[in-house]
């Protein structure tokens, strides 16, 4: 299985990401030189690409595959494709703020701790539906590492399309989320122009 193992906040550097944007809330103190080259149209296309990719912790094949479903369904393919990212389950379980960062999350999802529907789930790119109820399994509840989550996570705003309890440690889903409700710095545009080349 690949593995990405590139430094976090080396990675946001290169991006141009804050690290709040992944949960963590360090902040890096070198800055990134540029020379004053202007970018190309391909490479500003390619980099909110890898953006997006990195955000969500998704590497360039299923990516790809993404992009593809996105261009079947109805409506803007680049709204699709945020749309889609944004509800597989590691991110819903990082937007319940039952993970600090979004690989904790998929590490979350991997070891079995999460139950949808009553069924226990252990695959991160697992989609998402309204109406699904998301909880971690009764066996891990009582685990001090949720404790520990709970308490460091308990500040951060839960988005509107979520509906989360985090006492029981459950959440539902209300409703898909829309492109204004995802607050992620990524111009799906010019991934959807770099792939219909």
């Amino acid at each position: 299985m690949a593995v990405d193992r590139v430094p976090v906040l080396k990675r946001c550097r290169s991006l141009g990401i804050e690290p709040m944007v992944l949960g963590y809330d360090k902040k890096s103190r070198r800055t990134l030189t540029r020379s004053n080259r202007k970018m190309s149209e391909y490479a500003t296309q390619l980099r909110e690409k890898q953006k997006a990719k990195f955000i969500y912790g998704v590497l360039e094949k299923p990516f790809r595959n993404y992009y593809e479903k996105a261009d079947r369904m109805k409506g803007m393919t680049g709204e699709n494709l945020m749309v889609m990212l944004e509800s597989r389950l590691d991110n819903v379980i990082f937007r319940m703020a039952l993970a600090r960062t979004r690989r904790e999350a998929r590490q979350i999802v991997g070891h079995k701790h999460v139950t949808v529907n009553g069924k226990a789930v252990n695959i991160p790119s697992y989609l998402c539906k309204a109406g699904d109820v998301i909880e971690i399994r009764e066996k891990s509840k009582s685990l001090q590492r949720y404790k520990d989550i709970v308490e460091s996570t308990g500040g951060r705003l839960v988005p509107a399309w979520i509906d989360v309890d985090l006492e029981a440690l459950k959440g539902t889903i209300k409703a898909l989320p829309t492109r204004e409700e995802i607050d992620v710095p990524v111009d799906e545009m010019l991934i959807v122009e770099l792939y219909s080349k």
